[in-house]
């Protein structure tokens, strides 16, 4: 195979698509995986790269979605392939016939999705080569390489726990390859959470059902993992209330993009790690000035809690921590399923004993879910209790959790053994889809 330039790492996630070249650092573009159209318009159109700075602004308010992806499965293949059309020609501009593609896929695919994607790369994109791989072993081998003389990569073993959009998985790695015996699942994932904030807001404050990517842009920037739950629930109930915030809606014609109001306090929550209960403070007039905020006028209790229908922006209390607490607790959303401590537990417990402390010491969390403040910190202290007193626990967040599979990828593209761990062309005419999987032994 010729230069590593020629392998397109593809991170294709049910919510946002990670698209590169092999060898690189960070991906070329970052885009959400899907079409949206806005209640204005009849064309489902494309939604920018998130890391592209571009002149023209969409306004993604109300805005209906469609994904090709369903709980993490492709169940429409016609518009993964419209999407991969314009990420290969407009945005990656690369010829997929003189290139080879590493793909990520979900475990425990099945063999009919499975063909899906190989008639998809082979057939109508004409791609060279094929390699599938998963993203846990990607996240394994990127660690590793980054500390080579950790744990991770002496012991060539960790428990990568991937909190992402459409479920998470606490999957146990050895030598590279996903014990897949070993894996366990929590059918709970960024879109089930963003789902919650919608119901919770549009329950209390102002109808948002409709709006999916500014609840997405609300649950980033205001929610957060409670290290206490019933003491913030507590603080949440009384009149000195730590975390309240507001939100701004996009009105359409002064912005297009909602924003929170008072930044500072919205972060005022980080106090109480000590223990402390301090009352909430009024941000500097500076900031206000900023944030084209006259004033605050102080209202009365009663006033705080009527909803003015009028008004362009909703406040948050203890939305902010109970929809990430669904992670911990899924349960509480009438689902008969383990908290994400329990499923670790549980993947670990499946597990060769002689694995088992190496395991507990080698957590990577990785998934754009586990960026909610303080969640290393509360899923440790649910994890030590169920942990054997002699084995340690230690949980690694990735530097940047979202990228972490796509950086994988790249690595694993530009080592010298690529060529050889790829299904070429001539071999999925020749043997079919289903000879052709063996080799990535999934």
């Amino acid at each position: 195979m010729s230069p590593t330039t020629n392998v397109v790492v593809l991170d294709n996630g049910g919510g946002l698509i990670k698209a590169g070249l092999g060898g690189e650092r960070d991906p070329s573009a970052i885009l959400p995986n899907c079409l949206y159209r806005s209640p204005a318009s009849k064309k489902w159109l494309h939604p920018n790269p998130l890391n592209h700075a571009t002149t023209t602004e969409q306004d993604l308010t109300s805005a209906s979605v469609r994904r090709p992806m369903d709980r993490g499965y492709l169940i429409n293949p016609d518009l993964q392939r419209e999407i991969w059309s314009n990420l290969f020609s407009s945005i990656l501009r690369i010829n997929p016939s003189h290139s080879s593609l590493l793909v990520t896929e979900p475990l425990f695919t099945l063999p009919s999705i499975q063909r899906s994607m190989d008639e998809l790369v082979f057939e109508d994109f004409n791609f060279r080569s094929l390699y599938v791989a998963d993203s846990p072993s990607l996240v394994h081998l990127y660690e590793a390489s980054r500390r080579p003389n950790g744990l991770v990569s002496r012991a060539q073993c960790s428990l990568v726990v991937d909190c992402g959009f459409s479920f998470t998985h606490a999957s146990p790695v050895f030598q590279n390859f996903t014990l897949n015996y070993g894996v366990k699942r929590i059918d709970l994932g960024g879109k089930a959470l963003t789902n919650y904030l919608k119901e919770l807001v549009s329950f209390r404050a102002v109808n948002v059902m409709e709006e999916t990517f500014i609840i997405d842009d609300v649950k980033e920037k205001l929610c957060f993992v409670s290290l206490d739950v019933p003491r913030d629930l507590h603080i949440a109930s009384g009149k000195e209330n730590l975390f309240r915030s507001t939100y701004v809606l996009p009105d359409g014609v002064t912005y297009t993009k909602g924003f929170v109001k008072y930044p500072e306090k919205a972060c005022q929550y980080l106090a109480l790690r000590d223990g402390g209960f301090p009352p909430p403070s009024i941000p500097p007039l500076e900031t206000r000035r900023d944030m084209n905020c006259n004033e605050i006028v102080e209202q009365p209790e009663e006033d705080r809690k009527r909803v003015d229908l009028t008004k362009n922006e909703f406040d948050l209390t203890n939305e902010r921590f109970l929809v990430p607490e669904m992670i911990f607790r899924p349960a509480d959303l009438g689902m008969n399923q383990a908290g994400l401590a329990e499923c670790i537990v549980r993947a670990v417990n499946s597990c060769h004993p002689h694995l088992h402390p190496v395991l507990y010491e080698s957590i990577i969390l990785t998934g754009g879910s586990t960026l909610f403040p303080q969640f290393a910190e509360r899923l440790e202290k649910e994890l030590r209790p169920l942990v054997p007193d002699d084995y340690h626990v230690k949980i690694t967040t990735q530097e940047d959790p979202i990228l972490g599979v796509w950086r994988g990828g790249s690595l694993l593209a530009s080592s010298p053994d690529f060529e050889a761990m790829c299904v070429t062309k001539s071999e999925y005419e020749e043997l079919g889809s289903a000879r052709c999987r063996k080799r990535f032994f999934h």
